[in-house]
């Protein structure tokens, strides 16, 4: 907080307690052998939490062990893995029990796999377990030995549904020894990603049955609400819940940091904040020279690239040294650049990493003092575990949250209760979301055929796309079950991600080399053309962005402004699921289909978010047909609440994009994930309408999530507007950073008008109404 005007930045400081821990004996059924590695690695007596998570595994019955970050959950699936694997070891056979790690992340399994080659190490009883990892990056000759040999299995969802699921008879081995599943960080399988998963992980549990296996699964996260509930709901089984921590941890001095006032303008008029990036990479730049190990979350590629650019910049004028020893980690990197950053980090070469989500789980980066969060990161789940990276060792820590100039960032700086005194959030996903089912019922019947005794595991919808998928010629019913038809792979009808097509490449225009890539839906407003795009450290400008072939042509460049897509939208209704009155205004939930164009982008500087100019794009439509909540309000209630007809258009999308900014208070998601459109008169409803619509196809869970919470929902969306200190409108309370229109029109004392019309009858919380 040294330097000028600083202290004035914090709005509020929280200080997390140190606890002490609380130790187990190591349980009677854990092999010596184990618990001697365990004890040549420093470990003398495990956490109450982790033997008792591993005693119920040991049991036979899935467990999902939900404690804090860096409380051991790695330790509490290991005692039972490794002791069923060191136990199975001299089978007749020659091959004994097999265990099967999933990851949401390659790093993330890689580190696991080199923590029980540091174990093995330890004791050489434990030569006997075979440790694998099974990805993408795995050469060919390689997947063959795992497939024959390997006895811990880690890999992750994508590799699970593209290759070993269908080469099932390949891994048949493996699966008839299959004693345990380990589900490490579960909270991430939310939303579309979460439900494919869920859907995944029941044509495992078929094809275990078809081998003659009924393995036991151990679920791991920090963060996650009602986890047994959670836990059950993605595995299709019950779980048994560990949520009481036992271990130590030092002291965490949480801080929440808003950044000052530039003087600068924005759109129309309206006052502009220095940038989160901008503020992360000075404290990023101070706690370096202070030699204080940090790790600075930022929420996008490019944002991360630009404190990586900055900080350097800053380092450089004190000693050139420094400069080298911050680096980026993201996503789209190329696998060996993600190995070698990942090994500096490990060997305290690197001081400061500046990151994006791809390095938030539970990668083991002992040694980490200081967190830096540049901007809300959608979830208290996320917020958690972020900070939660600091002080692993048990020191003392530190985290910072820099709040971004954006409605949900401000009211939670000024609002800390909503941070630190409520619970993380309820995990939203949908097994049942058909465009999401269909896919995994084509799959299975690939695997082998689908009968009706299958269809329970798959929920109750399964047996209801049936039939359509016969009409489509996607699956045929004969005698012994549902049969898959065609001659492509099955598993090629979804990506799991929802990444809703292959990835675009980035090409380096004058060498031909391939940068990384780009997830195909954010590829119109990230690489278009004109788009700023960083690397390593280094700025390219896209010339052209080819969609047919999938590659976005770029040059280096040094621009001192970013770029920012915008895009239009329109909204059809399709079906009414729910609905419930508020007086005369009336909420409602069901499908719709959303048409989008990215229509033009600008161009702002980096440090103070000043806009330089926008400039127009012509890209091709977008559908999409999800899940959205809206509400509506009648003439007669906008003229009651005293709002001018002309008023009305801005009223609703301020409205709009104020609820946006503040549903991720209340479902698990982030403002990315969510699109909305408003209009004082809607085709369809023929009145003043409001919607909030889930941005994947066939929905998310946020939408209905959104209209099981909406009278809190927008009741907060109400206070956070008409808290805000600026006059008509910023872009901490109802301007959005996406918005295709411009940001226009928007009117911020009728919203508040508006919005107290529509909540003046909601009399009764959402869940009670229907």
């Amino acid at each position: 907080m040294a330097g000028r005007d600083r202290p004035e930045r914090v709005t509020h400081v929280r200080r997390i307690p140190a606890r002490e821990g609380i130790t187990s004996a190591w349980p009677d059924w854990v092999r010596p052998e184990v618990g001697d590695a365990f004890r040549g690695a420093g470990i003398e007596l495990p956490w109450e939490h982790q033997a008792r998570a591993a005693s119920v595994a040991a049991s036979g019955r899935s467990v999902v062990i939900a404690t804090g970050t860096a409380s051991g959950k790695s330790l509490a699936y290991l005692l039972p893995v490794l002791t069923t694997l060191v136990e199975g070891a001299g089978a007749p056979s020659g091959r004994g029990a097999t265990a099967l790690y999933l990851s949401p992340t390659k790093a993330l399994a890689s580190d696991q796999a080199r923590a029980v080659e540091e174990l093995r190490a330890a004791h050489p009883a434990l030569g006997c377990v075979r440790t694998a990892t099974y990805d993408g990056d795995t050469p060919v000759e390689i997947r063959q030995w795992v497939r024959a040999h390997a006895s811990y299995v880690l890999t992750n969802p994508d590799m699970a549904h593209r290759a070993l699921l269908p080469g099932h008879r390949s891994w048949g081995a493996f699966l008839r020894t299959l004693r345990y599943v380990v589900i490490d960080e579960c909270h991430t399988y939310r939303g579309v990603f979460g439900s494919h998963v869920a859907q995944l992980i029941r044509r495992l549990r078929r094809v275990c049955r078809r081998y003659g296996s009924d393995p036991v699964f151990i679920l791991a996260s920090a963060t996650v609400s009602d986890p047994a509930v959670a836990a059950e709901r993605l595995i299709g089984a019950p779980v048994v819940a560990v949520t009481e921590d036992a271990s130590p941890h030092g002291e965490l001095v949480f801080a929440l940091w808003e950044p000052p006032l530039t003087g600068h303008e924005g759109e129309h008029g309206a006052p502009v904040r220095r940038t989160a990036t901008a503020e992360t990479a000075d404290l990023l730049t101070d706690l370096v020279l202070d030699g204080v190990r940090t790790v600075a979350f930022v929420r996008s590629r490019r944002g991360a690239e630009v404190v990586r650019v900055i900080a350097r910049d800053h380092l450089a004028r004190v000693d050139e040294g420094l400069a080298d020893r911050v680096a980026t980690y993201r996503a789209g990197y190329l696998p060996q650049e993600r190995r070698a950053i990942e090994r500096a980090l490990h060997d305290g070469s690197l001081l400061g990493v500046a990151a994006t989500t791809a390095l938030e789980l539970g990668v083991d980066i002992s040694g980490l003092d200081a967190v830096l969060i540049a901007g809300y990161p959608g979830t208290r789940a996320s917020l958690w575990q972020q900070a939660g990276r600091a002080g692993r060792a048990g020191r003392e820590a530190l985290a910072v949250l820099v709040a971004r100039d954006d409605p949900l960032d401000t009211f939670l700086v000024h609002h800390p209760e909503a941070l630190f005194d409520r619970p993380v959030e309820a995990t939203v996903l949908d097994p049942d979301n058909p465009y999401v089912l269909a896919p995994h019922l084509c799959a299975a019947a690939a695997e082998f055929a689908l009968t009706d005794e299958d269809l329970e595991l798959f929920g109750p919808v399964a047996a209801e796309l049936l039939p359509g998928l016969e009409r489509r010629g996607l699956l045929r019913r004969r005698s012994t079950g549902w049969y898959w038809t065609s001659r492509e792979r099955a598993t090629d009808l979804t990506d799991i991600r929802g990444a809703g097509g292959p990835a675009v490449r980035v090409v380096e225009q004058d060498t031909g080399r391939i940068l990384g890539t780009v997830d195909a839906p954010a590829a119109h407003s990230a690489v278009h053309p004109g788009a700023v795009h960083l690397h390593q450290g280094d700025t390219y400008l896209v010339r052209e962005l080819d969609l047919g072939e999938g590659v976005a042509l770029v040059r280096p460049a040094n621009p001192d402004w970013t770029t920012s897509a915008r895009e239009v939208t329109e909204i059809r209704i399709l079906e009414t699921v729910r609905s419930r009155e508020w007086g005369a205004a009336r909420l409602h939930f069901g499908s719709v289909e959303v048409t989008g164009r990215v229509v033009s982008f600008q161009r702002k500087r980096i440090a103070t978010g000043e806009v330089l100019g926008e400039h127009k794009l012509d890209l091709p439509e977008r559908s999409l047909r999800t899940r959205a909540v809206w509400w509506t309000v009648t003439p007669e209630q906008v003229a009651e609440a005293g709002i001018d007809p002309t008023d009305l258009p801005g009223a609703a999308h301020a409205a709009e994009h104020a609820s946006i900014g503040l549903l991720p208070l209340f479902a698990t998601c982030d403002r990315w994930d969510i699109g909305g459109v408003s209009t004082s008169l809607h085709p369809d409803t023929r009145l003043p309408t409001v919607f909030v619509y889930d941005g994947h196809p066939g929905g998310a869970g946020f939408a209905e999530r959104a209209y099981v919470t909406a009278d809190t929902w927008l009741t907060a969306t109400r206070e956070a507007i008409a808290s805000c200190e600026c006059d008509h409108g910023c872009p901490s309370c109802i301007q959005s950073p996406k918005c295709g229109n411009g940001n226009q029109p928007l009117n911020k004392p009728a919203a508040i008008a508006l919005l107290d019309a529509l909540l003046q009858e909601a009399r009764k919380p959402a869940e009670q109404q229907d």
